[in-house]
């Protein structure tokens, strides 16, 4: 197991170094000019493949750092063709790298084997599906059903005054406290609930003379507080039948 983790360990390093460490913005713009043609594209992914090499000291073993390679150098060139460098993909590139870490490690753990068993095992753990279910619920349909609940609000807020703040940002603030107090629940954590509303309590206003300022600090607690109340409910439900 200690040897597994290891491993693990190693090739997770010489991913970082090279994706995050060694990496330069020179060497990105570069790469997102030039595409196949850039020279640093293919010193980055022989990086990789040469930090892989030195850190997992199987000095016999070639194809790990090979695939970690060829596989770095497909990945990074699949990302510089889709144009935009967001979040969507950058989370796909690094979640695609992962992958191809996880297949080296099963083959250097010779662990193929238990792969398949051990996701079936998951999908039939009752624990993993109450953790799975939880959280889906708590990131989407609750989500869903607090912007239903809260839409004649909104449009008349949005009404009376420009919009000023982040597109989605309450969504994304939502979803974030939702699955941070599943978690609270579920570790125990209860009273670390209240730092959630103390982090609540500093969100300002542009300008506290608008009529719509008041409405709008109704609006927000009334999603914070059916917020907190499903999260609870479900953390709650949670608890009781994974515990």
């Amino acid at each position: 197991m200690a040897d597994n983790l290891l491993i693990a360990l190693q090739l997770i390093l010489a991913h970082v170094l090279t994706d995050f460490v060694f990496q330069t913005k020179k060497g990105i713009a570069q790469k997102r000019a030039k595409k196949a043609r850039s020279g640093y594209l293919y010193f980055h992914a022989a990086l990789a493949g040469v930090l892989t090499y030195l850190l997992l000291h199987q000095w016999t073993q070639f194809l790990v750092p090979i695939l970690v390679m060829v596989t770095h150098y497909g990945i990074d060139l699949w990302k510089l063709h889709q144009g935009e460098d967001n979040l969507r993909n950058f989370l796909i590139d690094q979640f695609a790298h992962l992958l191809m870490l996880l297949i080296a490690w099963l083959y250097l753990t010779n662990n193929f084997q238990e792969a398949i068993p051990t996701l079936g095992a998951w999908i039939t753990d009752s624990t993993v599906l109450v953790l799975l279910i939880g959280y889906l619920l708590v990131i989407y349909p609750v989500g869903f059903v607090i912007g239903k609940a809260t839409q004649k609000w909104q449009l008349e807020i949005a009404q009376e005054e420009e919009r000023n703040s982040l597109v989605r940002a309450g969504r994304t603030i939502g979803v974030f406290e939702r699955i941070l107090i599943v978690t609270f629940i579920l570790t125990g954590n209860i009273s670390a609930i209240g730092f959630l509303i103390g982090a609540k309590s500093i969100l300002r206003f542009s300008d506290a003379k608008k009529a719509s300022a008041r409405k709008q600090t109704e609006y927000v607690l009334i999603g914070t507080l059916m917020s907190f109340a499903l999260s609870i409910l479900i953390g709650s439900l949670m608890r009781i039948l994974i515990f």
